[in-house]
């Protein structure tokens, strides 16, 4: 084995543990209340890291057994075998430390294990302005994953990437206003994890959180969360995955004026 692979395996080794660990504390977090909008935002993020990471296992095949077991862990399955529904939040975590466990077991393995591809470094994006100081460095890492993803033409996966980023920094700002201050921009009634994405950000532009950036999402992005709750590999176009990205910078400079 060279030291250049060798170095890579150890990074890899090193990254997927960390996931693991946090794979836990979101199980955990879920466990506790599974509609707290921080632990969902959390555990969305972290699914996004985890198919960054499986994505370059892999080497960006799709038909990897890797990739195919992570496609897997969001689907229901029937008696039959047969893709139903999505799964449990809780459930689709689990399966997803398992396939964490088994990427750990492959790296040993030299007979038609993973394919570890080299990425291009990212310069990191800070994200202190998200008052959720725990989402920071899952933050800074998903979006420096999302740009590596554009770069390598996964442009569903960079797609998800930016959404998942855009509604946690947003429900993070909406949350730190409070209802009750929200009300007054309309807001509906109910937790704000009840709200659906667009509702998300059409209360934070009402409420002068954000500005009119939104209005440029794709109908892609907008459908983000049911494209990754079906578990349905969707075409994503370079288009539509480069307006979610930029979006996404777009209110993040609105979110961090000082910037």
């Amino acid at each position: 084995m060279s030291e250049s692979l060798e170095v890579q395996i150890k990074n890899f080794a090193s990254r997927l543990d960390g996931l693991i660990r946090r794979g836990h504390q979101v199980r955990d977090a879920l466990a506790k209340d599974s509609s707290n909008p921080s632990a969902i935002a959390a555990t969305r993020a972290w699914q996004e890291e985890c198919g960054v990471a499986i994505n370059q296992l892999s080497g960006g095949s799709k038909a990897h057994w890797l990739a195919r077991s992570f496609s897997d862990a969001f689907l229901m399955r029937s008696a039959a075998g047969h893709a139903t529904q999505g799964a449990a939040p809780q459930e689709i975590v689990q399966r997803l430390l398992d396939v964490l466990a088994q990427a750990v077991a492959a790296l040993s393995r030299e007979d038609g294990g993973p394919v570890i591809i080299a990425s291009s470094d990212v310069p990191p994006r800070r994200f202190e302005f998200v008052y959720n100081t725990e989402l920071r460095q899952v933050l800074e890492q998903a979006y420096a994953d999302g740009r590596r993803a554009l770069e390598q033409g996964d442009y569903d996966l960079a797609l998800r990437t930016s959404c998942g980023i855009l509604e946690a920094i947003v429900t993070d700002a909406l949350e730190h206003k409070g209802l009750d201050a929200l009300a007054a921009s309309d807001a509906p009634a109910g937790k704000i994890a009840d709200w659906s994405f667009d509702m998300r950000l059409e209360v934070a532009e009402k409420a002068g959180l954000i500005r009119g950036g939104c209005a440029r999402l794709p109908a892609a992005a907008r459908a983000y969360r049911d494209h990754a709750d079906s578990g349905r590999e969707v075409a994503v176009s370079e288009r539509d995955a480069r307006l979610a990205a930029q979006v996404l910078n777009v209110v993040m400079r609105d979110l961090n004026p000082g910037r």
